[in-house]
């Protein structure tokens, strides 16, 4: 893969690159710590950097720093490049101009720019990247895995409590190496020092696990700080510094607490999965069990242990324990495998530290591209376009329920297409990188695609299948940085053009399906389920009719549009847009969207779904009154444990503050909050309580009818049965399951 061209991957290429860091300005000079990897050694060299701001000239008159301005080319408002001698005059000027302009930089209409990151600056004026001249494997990444006990009563182990101590670190590596740090052979402190003194000495580039940010950095720092253990990661000796951060992946946004560590990257895990599914939706659940079966990574013989067991088996079986952690580590290895290659590549192309990589969206790495060649091109920047709403995509539902033999055709980045071959871009982009950078990602991806079919071994396929992936992730962003009010050539009119071209695409392949005696079941923005016409389906055809049925489809389409038939099914059940089950025909079942998989149900629930999903995808529907009697009956015999009734939750605040809330009527109340003011220890933020519903009615507050898990007594149980009939019930007639067979035609 050709990695010289300079408005994709810098100006700069300098190879081995594995971190980047800004140390103290020394002698009235900036300097840029650059670790470079040559094998399995590491080296550092420092580089002079000049920080700077785009700024419209007037804007800059009388700027009490001192610095160099440039005047840039072309019309843009911010046509002066201000450099200076240090980070600290920067972030000084930068203060002055919010102060003289009522802007703060990231402002749409702010007269200034400044990038907050050194790193980023760096990278960008540079034109350096991370891990050019490398393979994803050459980066050496450690995987952490903590397990811990939690004081008797309490539903989940708080590193603020004395006695909930870390008792077994795992760690690994790429080479296949893992070492467990038991408890049951050091304590808690001389585990932390031996943490500590690994990574110096195996000095990887990254550590990575999952839920890594806030779960084992964060306690092992707290835990740190409690047995004055240094926790002294970074190259250069010193500790993690830790801040509150939140990112967005999809609708999704996620508050987490970022660790910095000087001369590495952590990478968490959990946020690739989140990455992965928003794309694919086919994720049960994004914890490391979940997600190491769905990928296939898990053991055949691992060992599990549900998190409430885990400071009994500690007590019984400390080596079960033990094998339990290792396996994690080894899931958390595999599955980023898996899911880093992606971003491994964009570190090459973007300039972001490959941690930033990992947790920018993808319309501002398409921005720091933009401004990164504008940089180099010497050329002024544009204000943002002015938000205003604009028709989406158009999706659809044509026909509910259960249908079989549908097919699937998805048009190839549909919105990038239609950019390419009707030269949509963003009005102020005079230079024209927006649809240079996006034909150069699409080049770059069907070269990647075609050197990955044609590759001979394994590791040289998955390489340029990362390839392929990742430039597909960035040209689908390209037309979401039209309409993203932040980017800096935002262009909300071509957003508009893109979308109602992309509708009016649509429906004439909707149309042509139904001229063609093809069912269309539901449109998704750039995607189609369809049942084929009746002579495709037939046996005696050998397949003729449908290979003729698509080439047809395919060449009634637009110059320029591509489309790929990728999914053959044996039943989908549709329920309404963005919320269907597909039985492929290995007899493996996806379900997508929130209506069909609600991770705010109780267990019993989500597993009702997963069942009669199943029997109606497989054409049993005379099976769903057995179904659902055998759950009532499970209910009224008490057959289950408390689990499966119960629902966790963490408390984003303490007790206290949740009481003040409620004092001056700010918020309503929470069982989970309810029951940790009622018990007899200290419950603070981060905890969670695991609670089910007591009672005999089946219509209580749940806040005044809670109970904590901890406190169920399997002797005498006294869940609220009708409370959960109640709710089976409401599922059932949600989903038209009936009671018997007589009530099939009336409620579904």
């Amino acid at each position: 893969m050709d990695t010289t061209n300079a408005v994709l991957f810098g100006a700069d290429p300098e190879e081995g690159i594995v971190a980047v860091e800004r140390l103290s300005a020394s002698k009235g000079e900036e300097l840029m710590r650059v670790f470079v990897r040559e094998g399995d050694k590491v080296s550092a060299h420092d580089e002079p950097f000049q920080p700077f701001i785009f700024a419209a000239a007037s804007a800059l008159d009388g700027c009490p720093v001192a610095c160099e301005q440039v005047a840039l080319e072309g019309k843009g408002p911010l046509n002066t490049l201000a450099s200076f001698t240090d980070w600290k005059s920067c972030r000084k000027a930068a203060a002055w101009l919010s102060k003289k302009t009522g802007y703060s930089s990231s402002q749409p209409g702010a007269p200034f720019l400044c990038l907050s990151n050194p790193v980023q600056q760096y990278l960008m004026r540079s034109g350096k990247t991370h891990f050019m001249g490398m393979q994803a494997d050459d980066v050496s990444r450690m995987q952490v895995d903590i397990e811990c006990i939690t004081t008797p009563g309490y539903d989940f182990c708080n590193a603020e409590r004395q006695d909930d101590e870390i008792v077994a670190i795992a760690l690994s590596d790429l080479t296949g190496w893992v070492e467990v740090l038991a408890g049951t052979e050091m304590d808690e402190a001389e585990m932390l020092r031996r943490f500590v003194e690994i990574v110096r000495e195996r000095d990887p580039d990254v550590i990575e696990g999952h839920n890594i940010f806030n779960f084992d950095l964060s306690y092992m720092a707290a835990r740190a700080a409690y047995r004055d253990v240094p926790l002294t990661l970074g190259r250069d000796g010193s500790a993690p510094d830790a801040r509150p951060s939140r990112m967005s992946i999809g609708e999704r946004t996620l508050a987490y607490t970022r660790f910095n560590i000087f001369g590495r990257h952590v990478v968490d895990t959990l946020f690739l999965v989140h990455g992965y599914d928003v794309t694919h939706r086919s994720l049960s659940g994004f914890g490391l069990k979940d997600v190491a079966i769905h990928f296939g990574v898990a053991a055949p013989n691992r060992t599990y242990v549900e998190g409430s067991k885990i400071s009994a088996l500690y007590r019984e079986d400390p080596k079960s324990l033990m094998r339990y952690v290792h396996d994690d580590v080894v899931e958390t290895r595999e599955i980023s495998k898996l899911l880093s290659q992606s971003s491994f590549v964009q570190a090459q192309a973007l300039p972001y530290s490959y941690q930033n990589v990992c947790v920018r969206g993808t319309a501002t790495k398409v921005d720091a591209l933009m401004i990164r060649e504008y940089l180099r091109r010497g050329h002024a920047l544009p204000h943002p376009d002015t938000p205003r709403q604009f028709a989406g995509g158009y999706t659809d539902v044509f026909k509910t329920g259960v249908i079989e033999n549908v097919h699937h055709c998805d048009i190839r980045s549909l919105y990038p297409s239609l950019m390419i071959t009707r030269e949509l871009a963003p009005k102020t982009d005079t230079c024209a990188v927006f649809l240079d950078l996006l034909k150069t990602l699409r080049d770059f991806r069907l070269e990647a695609k075609a050197r990955m079919q044609a590759a001979s071994d394994d590791r040289e396929r998955a390489g340029y299948n990362a390839l392929q992936t990742t430039f597909k992730i960035l040209i689908n962003s390209f037309y979401g940085y039209l309409g993203f009010a932040q980017a800096r050539f935002s262009d909300f009119d071509a957003a508009e053009s893109v979308t109602a071209g992309g509708r009016e695409l649509l429906q004439q392949m909707i149309d042509w399906l139904n001229a063609h005696e093809a069912e269309p079941i539901e449109i998704d923005t750039d995607g189609i389920y369809f049942v084929p016409p009746a002579a495709c389906l037939e046996e005696k055809s050998g397949g003729k009719a449908l290979e003729t049925f698509r080439a047809e489809f395919a060449a009634d389409l637009p110059d320029g549009i591509d489309i790929e038939f990728d999914g053959e099914y044996r039943s989908m059940y549709s329920y309404k847009i963005k919320n269907y089950a597909l039985l492929a025909h290995d007899g493996e079942v996806t379900i997508k969207g929130a209506a069909l998989k609600s991770r705010g149900i109780e267990p019993f629930q989500r597993d009702f779904v997963k069942q009669m999903l199943r029997l109606r995808l497989e054409g049993r529907e005379r099976e769903l009154p057995a179904l659902r009697h055998d759950f009532e009956r499970a209910l009224q015999q008490r057959e289950w444990p408390v689990e499966n009734l119960a629902k966790r939750e963490m408390l984003q605040e303490s007790p206290k503050a949740y009481a003040a809330k409620i004092g001056r009527g700010a918020r309503s109340r929470s069982a989970a909050y309810e029951l940790a003011l009622k018990a007899d220890r200290d419950y603070r933020a981060g905890d969670y309580v695991a609670y089910y519903i007591t009672g005999q009615k089946k219509s209580v507050a749940a806040h005044q009818a809670a109970k904590r898990v901890a406190e169920w007594d399997p002797a005498n149980r006294d869940e609220n049965v009708a409370y959960y009939l109640a709710k089976l019930a409401a599922l059932c007639k949600k989903f038209g399951v009936p009671e018997t067979m007589e009530q099939q035609g009336e409620l579904f």
